[in-house]
């Protein structure tokens, strides 16, 4: 009896009739795992084939890739036996003694553990326990422990002498969505393999199969929106795949599919991102409420609009991304053109918006309202010129009045004038220089406060030659940072950057530091703006590989154990030392000389010391 008819009979004995699609149509072999998995396959195959046999393996990835699927379908390789066929082998097509059963789950040597509700010793110490004994039927007992990142620090260890040594008749494979959680030591002793997420483009060319054989009529629109809705999951895919079915009444249809996951159209989808744009805020707001009328999710339709903004900017650099066919022909085409006419920053300035909108939408009690609220700010920062732009037309201008302050043009086209912070015109020139006016307006009029606005005489204007940016502080060393927190009382900075920074090399407006053990992962990003703010210029502060000077706290402590070195190397505190068993040098004080000694301390003896050396009149605290 085959699989398909067993499968079939058992359904009926049950009363059930029916599997979903997720269990019905779960890989059973390694040709089936060739879906977006072909580089651990190939791996696998080679592995098999030259007898390099791995003690245990790691499987990770998100759920849904076939991670447990994976670890039977492995188990079932090591154990697999034919009447021709009695060793280990990736050929799985003629169903073995053990295969079916393994598959299932109630094989005897093959057992599965759910580290979810298996976390503590106890468990493991049953496995240790338990591995001392030869397989019951099968080649190998193999272990197939899932979740495995769950297990408790204890039950790690109690694992790792087990797992570095096991019999040779046991295999183990983890599974496991979270690989960082995993000790590093256990990790070391297992063969990992990533599976990978699987394409959209693979994902509807599994559906359209499954489709096909169970006679299903489905729209590749209607498969397309459910491979993105997936995010790489083939499990996800089929559950979404099951419901499309049964809302659909037999029949997977764009327009189902579109309402069920309340997603917008995509062709409106770019309509709106047109209306963006081109800065038409109505435009905009009533496709966007057309969309949410019809039954579109208004945070469907915002992440919907960062999709096609990443299409969108990807297609300039990668056009060949236009064949993916999970996009629809409108995607397609009019994607390609935006990218031609769109600037990137305004697409970064654009993607940057949804992402901090999105949020807002999500959390809202009103998301139709934060959805609106986003489409105004976007379509109002279309009208915005790109940073760049508007530096570049700032210089123009500065180069086109000759550096000074801008003019005011009268009412009559005459002279210029200065305006005071009060608004009161304090004169008008008489005698203007004509000079060439920019097209549109292309900079603010800069107003200077005058000190006496009394005191300008009539038809003078002043002017003020532009000067650039000084630093309001002088920077040289990592002590003035700190000493410049200090002074503005930033308790917590002063004390990271004495504690945590190394410095490396320090300039105007650039600062390469090295970071001790335990330092936040904020501390440089706060350190930039902090000094931006101190100095008034802009700062990089960069994580560097260099050899670096040590940190404010180890310098002082290096030079405090100088010094009691050097006390100790003093006759008269050798001596005290001596006389005194048990006796230690706590502190050393160097006491700042008289102003009658000065001269003393000048002399040629005490002139040739280090600094921090011991001299004469300094105190030592025993």
């Amino acid at each position: 009896m085959s699989d398909t008819e067993r499968q079939s009979q058992d359904a009926a004995s049950t009363g059930t009739g029916y599997r979903v699609l997720a269990r019905k149509y779960r890989p059973k072999d390694f040709t089936d795992l060739m879906v977006g998995q072909e580089p651990m396959v190939q791996t696998l195959t080679n592995a098999f084939e030259t007898g390099r046999i791995a003690q245990a393996y790691m499987l990770t990835g998100v759920r849904g890739v076939g991670k447990t699927t994976t670890a039977r379908i492995l188990a079932r390789a090591l154990n697999y036996k034919t009447a021709d066929i009695d060793k280990p082998t990736i050929d799985l097509r003629i169903p073995g003694e053990h295969c079916q059963a393994i598959m299932e789950g109630r094989h005897v040597d093959v057992i599965e553990m759910d580290a979810a509700s298996h976390t503590g010793i106890d468990d493991i110490r049953e496995i240790i326990e338990q591995v001392r004994y030869r397989p019951v039927s099968a080649r190998y007992k193999v272990y197939i422990i899932d979740e495995v990142h769950m297990l408790s620090t204890q039950a790690f260890n109690g694992l790792l002498k087990t797992l570095e040594e096991p019999p040779e008749h046991v295999k183990f494979i983890f599974a496991t969505t979270e690989i960082r959680k995993v000790p590093i030591t256990v990790l070391s002793r297992c063969q990992r393999f990533d599976l990978r997420r699987i394409s959209a483009s693979d994902l509807v060319g599994l559906f359209a199969t499954i489709a096909s054989k169970e006679g299903i009529e489905a729209e590749p629109d209607a498969l397309a929106m459910i491979a993105r809705a997936a995010e790489g999951s083939a499990r996800d895919g089929l559950s979404l795949l099951d419901q499309a079915i049964a809302h659909g009444g037999g029949a997977v249809l764009a327009e189902t599919v579109r309402g069920m996951l309340g997603l917008a159209d995509r062709a409106r989808i770019v309509d709106l991102f047109h209306h963006i744009v081109k800065g038409d805020v109505a435009a905009a707001l009533g496709e966007f409420e057309s969309q949410y009328e019809a039954g579109a999710n208004p945070v469907a339709v915002l992440t919907d609009l960062a999709d096609f903004t990443h299409l969108v900017t990807r297609l300039k650099y990668v056009p060949d991304a236009a064949n993916d066919p999970s996009l629809s022909e409108i995607e397609r085409t009019k994607a390609a053109e935006f990218a031609q006419s769109v600037a990137v920053t305004t697409l970064s300035r654009i993607w940057q918006m949804l992402l901090k909108g999105i949020p807002e939408a999500e959390g809202s009690s009103r998301p139709a309202g934060a959805a609106e609220m986003v489409l105004i700010r976007l379509t109002h920062a279309a009208h915005l010129p790109a940073p760049e732009d508007a530096a570049r037309r700032l210089a123009e201008f500065s180069e086109t009045n000759g550096g000074g302050r801008p003019s005011v043009p009268s009412g009559n086209g005459g002279g210029g004038a200065t305006v005071n912070y009060q608004g009161n015109l304090a004169a008008r020139s008489t005698e203007s220089i004509p000079r060439p006016q920019p097209a549109g307006p292309t900079a603010m009029l800069r107003a200077v406060p005058n000190p006496d606005p009394q005191n300008v005489p009539v038809g003078r204007v002043e002017t003020k030659p532009a000067e650039a940016p000084k630093p309001l502080v002088s920077v040289n060393s990592i002590t003035d940072i700190a000493n410049l927190a200090g002074e503005k009382r930033d308790v917590k900075v002063k004390a990271l950057v004495r504690n945590f920074v190394r410095p490396v090399r320090i300039e105007p407006g650039r600062l390469d530091v090295n970071l001790t053990e335990g330092a936040p992962g904020t501390l440089l990003n706060e350190l930039a703006v902090k000094l931006k703010d101190w100095t008034g210029i802009h700062w990089i502060v960069s994580l560097s590989r260099e050899e670096a000077q040590p940190t404010i706290v180890e310098a002082e402590a290096n030079a405090k154990a100088q010094q009691v070195s050097d006390a100790r190397q003093d006759p008269d505190v050798a001596a005290i030392l001596a006389q005194f068993p048990g006796a230690k040098i706590i502190d050393v004080r160097v006491r700042a000389p008289e102003p009658d000694e000065e001269e003393e301390v000048k002399a040629p003896a005490a002139a040739e010391s280090e600094e921090g050396d011991i001299l004469p009149g300094d105190d030592i605290i025993f």
